[in-house]
């Protein structure tokens, strides 16, 4: 007889009262797989779903997320008031314009591996996911950042990723981008693009930058959301002007969320340690 292995409350927790996957008829326990092994066969079905080059199943994967980016863009998403969450979807969300501006540049760099700081209701997580379900890369995968997410938002951006059928592409870290950053630089992790629209002062986001500049490959894109806010501005003013990075598109001027591209240096940085440009 097979026997349900003793677990800690916190290791249930761990896996997360969301991380059953929406899966087909082909996904029931199988007689006397013992649960570790159901939850990572479930979760391995969704991910074969994701990453398979079969154009149908992908194509059916990216419809659902659009469907869900689709219905949020229209009716937004249910005020969140539940204790310190009182977060409004039309005031923290960015635009359709800014949306469809991240699945393109997705699509422009071919990306696979991709970065957010900020998660909030996940509308810009879904863009990206979309754009990575589009590529039909294998093994796609998008990390995000946000501190907030449960006391803020009550996980509701997490939610909406797994019913656009999405969250089993995205790694989501529960911390501040200054811890999480130099870690994953440590693990020697890398990706294609990277969002930033966390921390808007202009000492945090400085910090994504130079962390995200290691992080991403060389000439690789940063997206900065809020590019109007001058502390958003000025940080990323350094980094074109001392380290050559190029701006590739910016927002048109009347956009409610200004944002900009950024192209990261192909280059090594061979600076004199007394080289510096007033920025």
């Amino acid at each position: 007889m097979c026997s349900w292995p003793s677990l800690a409350e916190n290791e249930w927790t761990t896996l997360g009262e969301n991380a059953w996957p929406s899966l087909g008829e082909n996904s029931w326990p199988v007689l006397g797989e013992s649960p570790w092994t159901s939850i990572a066969r479930k979760m391995t079905l969704e991910r074969d779903l994701m990453n398979t080059k079969d154009t149908t199943a992908r194509d059916a994967a990216v419809q659902r997320v659009r469907a869900v980016i689709e219905s949020l863009d229209r009716e937004g998403a249910t005020p969140i008031d539940a204790g310190d969450a009182k977060a409004d979807f039309r005031t923290v969300t960015i635009t359709t314009g800014e949306g469809e501006a991240l699945r393109k540049w997705v699509l422009n760099e071919n990306a696979t591996h991709t970065i957010e700081v900020g998660l909030a209701f996940g509308f810009s997580a879904l863009h990206i996911c979309e754009g990575l379900l589009l590529n039909g890369n294998p093994d796609p995968r998008h990390v995000t950042l946000d501190p907030w997410q449960s006391s803020g938002y009550a996980n509701r951006g997490l939610e909406i990723l797994e019913e656009a059928g999405v969250k089993s592409l995205v790694e989501f870290h529960g911390e501040k981008s200054q811890l999480a950053l130099p870690q994953f630089l440590k693990e020697g992790r890398q990706f294609d693009l990277a969002f930033v629209d966390g921390n808007h002062r202009f000492d945090a986001v400085f910090l994504d930058l130079y962390y995200l500049g290691h992080l991403v490959r060389k000439g690789g894109i940063i997206i900065l959301d809020d590019y109007n806010l001058p502390g958003i501005e000025r940080a990323a003013s350094f980094f074109v002007k001392n380290l050559e990075w190029k701006i590739e598109e910016t927002s048109p001027p009347d956009d409610e969320h200004q944002w900009v591209v950024l192209r990261t240096s192909e280059d090594e940085d061979t600076r004199d340690f007394r080289y510096f440009v007033e920025f």
